[in-house]
């Protein structure tokens, strides 16, 4: 039996797609160059335009090709329309609020930043988080959608974000989609960021879909990518390792959060890592800052373990501002050899991996809205 024909709709709308995803890539193109780019023919492309010109999609730049005098004819130079709108890439971070909204072609049409105290309480983040909205929409209009990355749990199906003991920034619950959604014309998308640096990792290493990103900074978490996807479990809470066992000072069963408050390691009042502290403890060639990075090795190697034990990654990715510090790399490293099954570490590769994880999916959530615009 011969397999029945896509309909002519189909074919219409795979088409349009084809020419919407070009002139993302390309900006600006005539109706003739957007048939080689698309492998379809002159006609079909030009038929399509007209489709998308009269959907309020593409519109004719005004610009002309030079044409005449034996050059061909005059062509038009069409482009996307100002009107598809923005998507707004938002991290919640101990560092503050940090807000773009990203246009179809990757560009960041305007930035917003607010601080945030330490610790952070709910109010304090969903004033910074309102206010950096009305500057977005004050200078770029209602985006499409907005993704969020936040520096705490996130719950799968609510998309609030979820209150554990001894979180280090202690935001609280806070519900992203009750405060944006009056701004955002679409639906808000919400994540913790060791997640979405994971998906930046992911991004960043072709060929390589199964592995497990550690962060090691002011907080401790991890997550999971297996064959190209970050499992989050039930409810979100997949990789928040800060509790789990492992070898603590003087080889004693110690909670992996707790070993920091027993190394003097911590900010005061907070569980939250201090970074600075802990680098410059750990910098020297002394013997003192030789067990301290040993002490590290062996507690942080007691999650390694468990992750590859638990999970099979391929590799686990090192990182946040002392996992990739490179004696505590090696210490790591060198901790990690010693155990029956070694996992192989990777010190991370990508620059504000939580932020560039969050763009990116805002980007590609916001051409794919364009692409399914009703026609």
């Amino acid at each position: 039996m011969n397999a029945p024909k896509p309909s002519l709709e189909l074919v219409r709308n795979l088409t349009d797609e084809h020419i919407l995803r070009a002139l993302m890539r390309r900006r600006r193109m005539t109706r003739a160059e957007l048939a080689v780019e698309t492998g379809v023919s002159k006609p079909t492309a030009g038929e399509s335009v007209r489709r998308l010109v009269v959907v309020g999609l593409v519109v004719d730049s005004g610009e002309r090709t030079p044409g005449g005098r034996g050059r061909g004819r005059v062509g038009s130079y069409y482009t996307l329309a100002d009107g598809v709108g923005t998507a707004w890439a938002i991290s919640i971070a101990p560092e503050g609020v940090v807000a773009e909204a990203v246009d179809v072609y990757g560009d960041t049409s305007c930035r917003a930043v607010e601080d945030v105290g330490r610790p952070a309480s709910s109010e304090q983040v969903a004033t910074a988080l309102r206010a950096t909205a009305k500057r977005l929409l004050a200078e770029s209009g209602a985006p499409r959608l907005a993704v969020v990355s936040a520096a705490d749990p996130v719950e799968r199906a609510t998309g609030r974000l979820v209150h554990l003991p001894d979180a280090p920034f202690l935001i609280g619950e806070l519900d992203l989609a009750e405060i944006l959604s009056p701004h955002v014309a679409g639906p808000v998308t919400a994540d913790n960021d060791v997640n979405w640096a994971a998906r930046a990792e992911l991004a960043a290493r072709p060929g390589s879909d199964t592995f497990a990103y550690l962060y090691l900074g002011e907080g401790l978490g991890c997550a999971i990518v297996s064959e190209g996807r970050v499992l989050r479990g039930r409810r979100g809470l997949a990789g928040e390792i800060a509790h789990l066992v492992t070898v603590g000072p003087e080889g004693r069963a110690t909670a992996l959060i707790e070993v920091f408050g027993l190394l003097g390691l911590r900010r005061p009042g907070s569980t939250a890592i201090d970074v600075d502290r802990l680098l410059s403890v750990t910098g020297g060639d002394d013997a003192q800052a030789r067990a301290i990075r040993t002490t590290l090795g062996d507690a942080v190697c007691g999650a390694l373990a468990a992750i590859t034990s638990l999970a099979d990654p391929e590799h686990i990715v090192i990182g946040g501002p002392w996992g990739q510090h490179p004696m505590i790399f090696m210490a790591l490293h060198e901790a990690a050899v010693r155990h029956p099954r070694s996992p192989v570490l990777r010190s991370a590769t990508v620059t504000a991996p939580s932020f560039t994880g969050v763009r990116a999916d805002a980007l590609t959530r916001l051409r794919d809205s364009v692409i399914t615009v009703p026609r």
